[in-house]
């Protein structure tokens, strides 16, 4: 039996569209910048070491899925004949990349359910927006006001993803070398980001005969106040620091400026992404009495191997010692989901570790956007 103010997940489920696309197949779908195939995309993706992603396109590239139903799709993964999904109270969903603007993501998704009269709620945003939906689902689960709450984390980023979208790539082959730093930049990000969805179901119980996770804590910060825009979609940078919105520009500076891809300031990412994460996580740490040396698995987001090994050293840096046996990531082979990049970690260990009741699982979740982290940690039952 829980105790009193106990919130437990008692079901993981991921969706990912369509079938695995490896390394050499990519523009098969996105099609290219340009009138021809990328001469970058190897080099960058030898940084980001991952080979294989999912696309909501389908080989002739036309849409075969919305964001909503990829996330419809998690949801119902969620519910049997145990677990019935009419249960369901409230559903909270984060995404970076809705359908539209209006209606919400969580309207779109509750469309494609068969549940009436629940709560909704939607989280704007990036990585952290999935952790949002969580928290807010664990809330409503923690007050009382819901026995069974589900949280989603999901992305459609090849909607912005596809060639007619880009500019050419740099052309500085050189450069991307010796600073794969740069590989972060518009038409850079299309080799990293992938397409899916995930859901949680959180209760007040724990379910019989099946693996649970208690929700410890869930703490989210932004250092929005200390650090200028990163990571930008439907906005332009100016050399100040200053963020323009699509809705300020004449439709045809949309095409000549690239807006609806994703950029990142490179500058930024490097200098402080890692940094500032790991400042966070000792805030916490000291916040919630963490002994580190109890953590059994460390589940870190990350947009590209290339910051693992950043963010070991910044973290040996700071004296928190997380032994390499004890982290797990699945990036590269599925990609990075931004929201729904947790849940697919959780789902991955679970299939792919032997978990024992009692231990400890940390989630680490950096979004670039404006400098916010998000960090959950789970005990298995």
């Amino acid at each position: 039996m829980s105790q009193q103010n106990d919130v437990f997940i008692t079901g993981v489920s991921i969706f990912y569209p369509n079938e695995s696309i490896d390394n050499e197949h990519m523009e098969d779908i996105l099609g290219f910048a340009g009138d021809k195939p990328s001469r970058s995309r190897n080099i960058i993706l030898r940084s980001n070491g991952i080979k294989n992603r999912f696309y909501s396109l389908n080989k002739e590239g036309k849409f075969v899925y919305t964001n909503a139903q990829l996330v419809a799709n998690a949801v119902k993964g969620l519910f049997d004949e145990q677990d019935t999904i009419d249960q369901m109270k409230v559903l909270a969903c984060g995404t970076s990349s809705p359908d539209m603007l209006l209606p919400s993501l969580a309207s779109m998704v509750h469309g494609e359910l068969p549940v009436t009269n629940m709560e909704i709620v939607s989280f704007a945003g990036a990585c952290c927006t999935g952790m949002q939906a969580l928290k807010y689902a664990y809330m409503t689960v923690l007050s009382g006001q819901s026995e069974a709450s589900v949280s989603t984390g999901s992305e459609r980023v090849s909607q912005y993803l596809q060639g007619r979208n880009f500019k050419a790539e740099i052309e500085n082959l050189q450069m991307l070398e010796s600073n794969p730093i740069l590989a972060f930049e518009k038409d850079f990000l299309r080799w990293m980001l992938s397409d899916g969805a995930g859901a949680f179901l959180l209760k007040n119980q724990p379910d019989e005969g099946k693996m649970n996770f208690k929700i410890d804590w869930i703490e989210i910060g932004s250092f929005a106040d200390q650090y200028e825009t990163c990571m930008y979609l439907g906005a332009e940078k100016d050399k100040d620091g200053q963020i323009l919105s699509f809705g300020e520009m004449n439709p045809d500076e949309w095409i000549k400026n690239s807006v609806f891809s994703y950029k990142q300031d490179i500058r930024l990412l490097g200098e402080n992404i890692v940094p500032v994460g790991v400042q966070f996580l000792r805030t916490v740490m000291e916040k919630r009495k963490l002994d580190i040396g109890d953590v059994d698995y460390f589940l870190p987001h990350l947009s590209s191997m290339f910051f693992w090994k950043k963010l070991e050293e910044e973290l040996e840096n700071n004296y928190i010692n997380i032994p390499q046996s004890k982290w797990y990531t699945n990036l590269t082979k599925i990609g990075n989901i931004g929201a729904a990049s947790a849940y697919a970690m959780l789902d991955g260990l679970m299939h792919e570790r032997n978990l024992q009741s009692g231990e400890k699982i940390l989630l680490f979740i950096p979004e670039s956007a404006r400098f916010s982290y998000s960090l959950v940690y789970l005990t298995v039952l």
